[in-house]
């Protein structure tokens, strides 16, 4: 079973894969948020041979909405019934700030990295239930 992670953004959506033993996330791609977004995303699943979705909840900390939450539900749903595989949430907060923390000096993060990192986060606490 290999897993892909999803950082949801109004304009784009940063994209990490997990390797075959599912123990490390690494940063894919960074794809549009537009018309196409879920015909690529179903071709990346099916290439990748993926079965499950990350996708990274907006929530604030505290677990309140914020400016982008509804939408990303929306997006979410939407996704749900787009590819074959099953779909899971998990906290991002805080991931882009962290994903900041690797970029090149003087760079912004590349939204693949804070999918990675909520990808990893997954993959850990898989790895505890174990």
């Amino acid at each position: 079973m290999r897993y892909i992670g999803l950082d949801y953004g109004s304009r784009r959506i940063g994209i990490a894969i997990s390797d075959q033993s599912n123990s490390f996330a690494f940063p894919r791609d960074t794809i549009d948020n537009d018309a196409k977004t879920f015909d690529m995303l179903k071709r990346i699943v099916a290439l990748e041979e993926i079965e499950q979705v990350i996708v990274g909840d907006t929530r604030t900390t505290n677990g309140g909405e914020n400016d982008i939450t509804k939408e990303a539900d929306a997006f979410v749903e939407k996704l749900k019934h787009a590819i074959s595989v099953p779909v899971v949430r998990i906290r991002e907060a805080w991931s882009s700030q962290e994903a900041a923390r690797f970029a090149p000096q003087g760079q912004k993060h590349d939204d693949s990295s804070a999918a990675a990192i909520i990808l990893q986060r997954f993959l850990d606490v898989q790895k505890k239930t174990e």
